[in-house]
């Protein structure tokens, strides 16, 4: 299958929009409120989904839509694909290592500083399709690799052995929390160093190595969504084609969950396909809107914002939390973290708990708005 003949160098308004859409709402979850949160501003325990296990993929997703867009607008202006891959490198690693800074961050903990991380996974899966865009431009061979990624990960997942602990399925449960594939090699490379868990049995990591393989088939079906979006086409025929994308994916998903249960801590291949289907239900929602039905004016504002700034907005949100939890406000037995002073002092007082959980997310992702506000009115973009 040959790629179509690519379209001049455009930006998508509507990609903007949704990367803006995805930041704020991954700073909300990330900052819920606490334990009165309502259950859709939680991750799902292990097994199952909600709302906040959905803003993490879209923005995998979302990345891998931009490159297909940036790539082309560079090529088209005379940059090199040599040049373009020494700058995949290098943003990859200045992403790897912000990452590091958002773990550490205030006190570097080295005896047990984690190494995975959210930036971390966004790195190595841009690195991984950010150069295989680059060296192999064809459709066919993405949607090859999209198979491979998430079929090998189910066969990995289902049928190889746990070293120490057997078959899954048959010497103990498959899906197991710590007894998988993914949590033993983690706990082989970096022990002491995960998310999750102080002993050796127990140790387990969200965004483990191995989970980075489906990881990187999320983001290589955002690519495939860009190849779709740059077709000569009509607007109406993309955004149609969004939805029909949309619902393969859903389906897929829907049947692979009967063998493989949708988890985001061990980023399941049904998971991978839910995932996706819904941000590209959101995609296609923003782009009927945005570039079919021209409406533009006033709602668009805050997104673009945060949008425009993306990961100066979740590095401010990350250090931001971290230093609020850092700080300790009164002494003795009645000093509290600056985070938790500020919710007892005035969110606490609204009588419905999650709605009090839900004000001080929103309020927390407000503050997160303010400096890439002033950035996005002195028309600075930071560009890892």
């Amino acid at each position: 299958m040959t790629q179509a003949p690519p379209l001049p160098a455009q930006r998508l308004f509507a990609l903007d929009v949704l990367r803006g859409i995805t930041i704020a709402f991954m700073i909300m979850v990330n900052n819920n409120g606490g334990s009165g949160s309502w259950g859709f501003m939680n991750h799902a325990d292990w097994n199952g989904l909600t709302a906040t296990d959905l803003v993490f993929p879209t923005f995998v997703f979302v990345v891998g839509i931009s490159i297909v867009f940036s790539c082309e607008a560079r090529l088209a202006r005379g940059v090199t694909r040599a040049q373009l891959a020494r700058h995949t490198l290098q943003r990859a690693g200045i992403l790897f290592l912000l990452g590091l800074l958002v773990n550490g961050f205030p006190f570097f903990d080295l005896a047990h500083f984690r190494i995975y991380g959210v930036l971390q996974r966004i790195a190595l899966c841009y690195l991984a399709v950010g150069l295989f865009y680059l060296w192999d431009r064809r459709v066919s061979t993405k949607f090859a690799a999209l198979v491979v990624a998430l079929v090998g990960y189910w066969i990995l997942l289902r049928w190889v052995p746990v070293p120490g602990a057997g078959i899954p399925g048959r010497d103990f449960p498959f899906m197991d929390k710590t007894q998988n594939l993914v949590s033993w090699l983690d706990r082989l490379l970096m022990p002491n160093h995960l998310y999750l868990g102080w002993t050796d049995h127990n140790q387990r990591d969200p965004e483990g190595l191995l989970s980075t393989l489906p990881a990187i088939g999320t983001m290589l079906l955002g690519l495939l969504t860009a190849l779709w979006l740059r077709r000569p086409q009509p607007a109406p025929e993309k955004a149609t084609g969004l939805v029909a994308w949309c619902m393969l994916c859903l389906a897929a998903g829907k049947f692979w969950v009967i063998d493989f249960p949708l988890n985001k801590n061990l980023w399941t291949s049904s998971y991978v396909l839910i995932a996706a289907g819904c941000s590209l239900l959101l995609l296609a929602l923003t782009f009927w809107i945005i570039e079919v039905k021209n409406w533009r004016k006033y709602w668009t504002w805050p997104w673009l914002v945060f949008g425009s700034n993306a990961i100066v907005a979740y590095m401010f949100s990350e250090l931001l939390g971290s230093l609020m939890g850092a700080i300790t406000i009164g002494s003795g037995a009645k000093h509290a973290s600056a985070q938790a002073w500020i919710f007892a002092h005035t969110f606490a007082h609204v009588p419905n708990p999650g709605w009090a959980a839900f004000a001080y997310s929103v309020s927390f992702t407000a503050v997160c708005f303010l400096p890439v506000w002033i950035l996005y009115r002195k028309k600075i973009f930071v560009k890892v």
